[in-house]
């Protein structure tokens, strides 16, 4: 056995191990029919990105489940690649010219994409690199990215199949648009949340007067300066108040031009003044209003968000926010201003930059999603897809049912450029609504499809937009395989396993590869969705730049190892909920990673240096008591770790593993095994080292997918002729080492040990005493039990002398009492303790107890704390109420064992 070094120091061997694994071709798949392929295709993370604690934990998940199904005998790739990411690739280019001082205008599109395609190769590694240092097993040799070539043929062959399918066209509807992107984007781009607003009241005057009307229609709304677009004001046909004024005009204050009084079913009659300003082209639901009763579109914006042509003059150039200060002076000083109110509401703003988006008219493209939803909403129902935890689900399906169209076109450059030309006229080469369209695959192809259609060659133009990010990113789990060729990768890999990823892209991402790999491949992409946690800071929060409340992972590397990292957010993230962290949780993993080392470094300094891989385990009839107890306790372990992982509960796994290995093994059985290890008896010798061994080695095994560093270097020093862990057999059932006698008898142990022990820790007795218990029972079984493990049960419990009594004996005075199901122990405290100075002690305790959990349940009861407080905030709350209530009963139970 190799010599480990005294201290955990991960980073003197994990770089080196990584290494080690990627020159090996270990993470390299090969087609192998004889084996089942289990297959993860990486979430990927954006060109742009640096590695953060989402990556962290959705890439530990990944690579944990890999592992693990590696170990048990599939044919396992984990696919990885990049996404080039449009916006934020963009904008990083476009800030990189500018310290330049250059725009992309300048240097013009061509110069620009070369442009960026320089900075990918320079900066678009940095994230891949960071997954190494995790110990991620991806396949690197089939690593992809959006825009490589096989990728970009990919989506041009699904566009040119959507659109001769009727499945993509071009239409004018209104779109969330980013004034600072010059882009649209998709609804779930336009992040909505709630900001400070206010509500204007504005009076429209009738164009003519008659006699006994009002002074005019009132109307409300949160942007004054879209009033410049309005062509109508609607109010319901049923609403009394407004019906003998449907069908006559009103002059739009500011504008100089009259509007309609119209009546419609979309007004709400009891939201504000019941009359609403229509401005088809500023809002989607005035847009469909226009659409019934064909109004004229008034764009009254610039691209930028500055005021066009379509204003009154003295607001055009004006910035929206400053038009509409402009604006409202304006209506106070002509007298059209009613009044104004301070108000919440949800405002969408772009995901990228962080503008508030404008409802904006434009002409885009577009993919009808209905027609796609219908085997992807059939999919979930029916279990064909199945989502963990089941609650997901029912937010999938949610957002299936109520569907909209896909607006995929977006004003940038760097992108997949659509596979559209459009014959344009040879005069001007405008393109209209009514400009023939051709997709296709090159501009020769469309060329060929224009002659076909007019027998003779046209002027083509290719559209100059690009489709959306996610529009490559929906074909990820079988263009990496090579559709749309018909690959041997693709033939065997596809479906995949499984999806890891986070609740923040259900929309943008699974739900559409879902339907394109229905479309594409005629079956779903994948079998299961694992929805893992949202990682918050130790407030709540999303961690985020602007609050720089982020934790680098690379820190948390630099300071506890991978290994460290990776048990933590392992071990704190249950499925389904929030997870608080902060940079001292990492020493969860770090002290367990710890006790592993330290605990092996142990066991192999107590094997024979000669002795190399793993000695046999002794025959069952020389195996002692606490032999049985933890072969049977690892059977246990791993029974359950299999169901855990088929259910996806790798916090449960982690958590059950360390317990094992830290309690099971590591505080009880290796403590038990030094009476026989420092004896005299050469055959127990040999077979507690041979037990410890055994143990050991399965553990790491165990523990390897979690942790695989740290398993693999001590799993190199047990087998010395350079086997890798990754190669080894995941550990199986065994049902012949199962020992339910072994672990009740072992139960008894345990609680007598720990009986004792809380009753030093409570009553302040010091360590260096050793205690007096006595046994009370007519249990046979117990009685030879206690005298069997006696020596184990005194030296864990640190005891002086174990008496044993009938049942029934009488109770010492001021005895601390542990009950059992058949058997007593009382520990006499008199003469250990200050009896009276304790019981003080005790009720002084039991009162500040008392106040905390007050103060406490007060704040739970109180609705406005619960209403409003993060989820994880009040589950801390709960949690620590729990702890009370606990030590409370131990408290109660500590002064009756010492009342006067």
């Amino acid at each position: 056995m190799a010599e480990m070094a005294t201290r955990y120091a991960p980073a003197d061997f994990e770089e080196r191990l990584y290494r080690q694994w990627e020159n090996s071709g270990k993470f390299t798949a090969k087609i192998d029919s004889a084996k089942k392929p289990y297959t993860i295709v990486i979430p990927p993370p954006n060109v742009t990105g640096v590695l953060h604690m989402g990556h962290g934990l959705n890439n530990t998940i990944q690579d944990m489940l890999i592992r693990y199904h590696r170990m048990r005998g599939a044919n396992v790739l984990w696919l990885p690649g990049t996404d080039h990411a449009g916006i934020a690739t963009q904008n990083v280019v476009e800030k990189k010219l500018a310290q330049e001082g250059k725009k992309r205008q300048e240097i013009g599109r061509e110069r620009f994409i070369e442009e960026a395609w320089k900075w990918k190769e320079e900066h678009g590694s940095t994230i891949v690199k960071q997954l190494r240092k995790l110990g991620s097993a991806c396949d690197w040799t089939r690593e992809r990215f959006t825009m490589d070539e096989g990728l970009s043929r990919a989506v041009r062959e699904v566009f040119v199949r959507l659109y001769k399918k009727d499945l993509v066209y071009r239409g004018e509807y209104i779109i969330n648009w980013c004034p600072r992107c010059g882009t649209a984007l998709a609804d779930e781009e336009a992040e909505h949340r709630e900001i400070p607003g206010t509500f204007t009241w504005i009076r429209y005057p009738f164009a003519e007067s008659r006699a006994g009307d009002p002074d005019g229609i009132v109307v409300a709304t949160t942007r004054p300066e879209t009033m410049l677009g309005d062509t109508a004001v609607a109010v319901h046909p049923q609403d009394e108040r407004y019906a003998q004024f449907v069908g006559r005009e009103l002059t739009l204050p500011l504008c100089n031009r009259t509007i309609p009084i119209l009546a419609d079913t979309m007004v709400d009659r009891e939201f504000g003044t019941g009359a609403v300003k229509i401005t088809p082209a500023h809002d989607p639901n005035d847009f469909q209003t226009g659409m019934r009763h064909n109004l004229p579109r008034v764009n009254v914006m610039h691209e930028d968000g500055s005021m066009n042509a379509n204003a009154p003059e003295k607001y055009r150039g004006m910035d929206r926010f400053a038009c509409r200060k402009a604006v409202l002076a304006d209506l106070e000083a002509d007298g059209f201003f009613i009044k104004q109110e301070k108000i919440q509401h949800s405002v969408g703003h772009c995901y990228r930059c962080d503008t508030i988006v404008e409802p904006y008219l434009s002409r885009q493209w577009f993919v009808r999603m209905a027609p796609l939803a219908e085997p992807a909403i059939r999919a979930a129902e029916n279990g064909d897809v199945r989502f963990y935890i089941e609650r997901w689900k029912k937010v999938y399906l949610n957002w299936m049912y109520n569907i909209r169209d896909w607006c995929i076109s977006r004003q940038l450059w760097w992108g997949h450029q659509i596979p559209a030309w459009y014959a344009v006229s040879e005069t001007d080469g405008r393109i209209t609504e009514d400009t023939p369209i051709f997709a296709a695959h090159s501009a020769e192809e469309a060329q060929a499809e224009a002659i076909a259609r007019f027998g003779a060659r046209v002027v083509l133009r290719q559209d100059p937009d690009v489709l959306d990010t996610w529009f490559s990113a929906w074909l990820w789990p079988f263009s990496t395989l090579g559709w749309p060729e018909e690959t041997p990768d693709l033939a065997y890999f596809y479906p995949t396993t499984v999806l890891v990823t986070d609740m923040g892209i259900i929309f943008f991402w699974v739900a559409r590869m879902i339907m394109a790999g229905y479309f594409c491949m005629g079956e779903a992409p994948f079998r299961h969705v694992y929805i893992n946690s949202t990682v918050m800071d130790a407030k709540g929060r999303k961690m985020s730049k602007s609050l720089n409340n982020g934790i680098d992972p690379l820190d948390v590397i630099r300071e506890y190892g991978a290994d460290a990292l990776r048990f933590t957010m392992l071990a704190i993230t249950p499925p389904g909920q929030n997870t608080l962290l902060s940079m001292e949780k990492f020493q969860i993993g770090s002290r367990f990673a710890n006790k592993i080392w330290n605990a092996s470094r142990y066991i192999l300094s107590n094997v024979a240096p000669e002795t190399d891989g793993l000695p046999a385990l002794p025959p069952p009839a020389r195996r002692s008591f606490e032999d049985r107890w933890i072969l049977s306790r690892l059977q246990i372990v791993v029974r359950g770790i299999h169901e855990e992982m088929a259910e996806y509960r790798l916090n449960d796994a982690a958590n059950n593993l360390a317990h094992f290995f830290r309690d099971d093994f590591c505080d009880w059985y290796i403590e038990f095994t030094k009476q026989r290890l420092y004896g005299d008896d050469a055959e127990q010798q040999a077979d507690a080292r041979s037990v410890l061994l055994y143990v050991l080695e399965a553990s790491l095994r165990l523990l390897h997918p979690a942790m695989p560093f740290i398993t693999e270097e001590i799993y190199q020093r047990i087998h010395s002729d350079g086997r890798s862990i990754m190669d080894a057999a995941y550990p199986e059932f065994a049902p012949e080492l199962a020992d339910a006698d072994a672990e009740n008898r072992m139960r008894i142990v345990q609680e007598i040990v720990s009986g004792v022990r809380n009753v030093r820790a409570e009553m302040r007795i010091p360590p260096e005493k050793a205690l007096l218990i006595q046994v009370a029972t007519d249990n046979a079984e117990v009685r030879d039990l206690a005298r069997a493990m006696e020596k184990n049960i005194s030296a864990q419990a640190k005891l002086s002398e174990l008496i044993l009594l009938p049942a029934g004996s009488a109770r010492p005075k001021y005895a601390a009492s542990i009950v059992g199901e058949s058997w007593e122990v009382w520990v006499p405290l008199e003469g250990l303790i200050d009896i009276d100075a304790e019981r003080a002690r005790l009720s002084k305790e039991k009162l500040r107890l008392e106040a905390e959990m007050a103060r406490v349940q007060a704040k739970l009861a109180n609705t406005g704390f619960t209403a409003n407080a993060p989820e994880e905030v009040i589950a801390l709350e709960r949690e620590k109420l729990a702890s009370w209530e606990s030590r409370l009963v131990r408290l109660d139970a500590g002064l009756r064992q010492i009342k006067a």
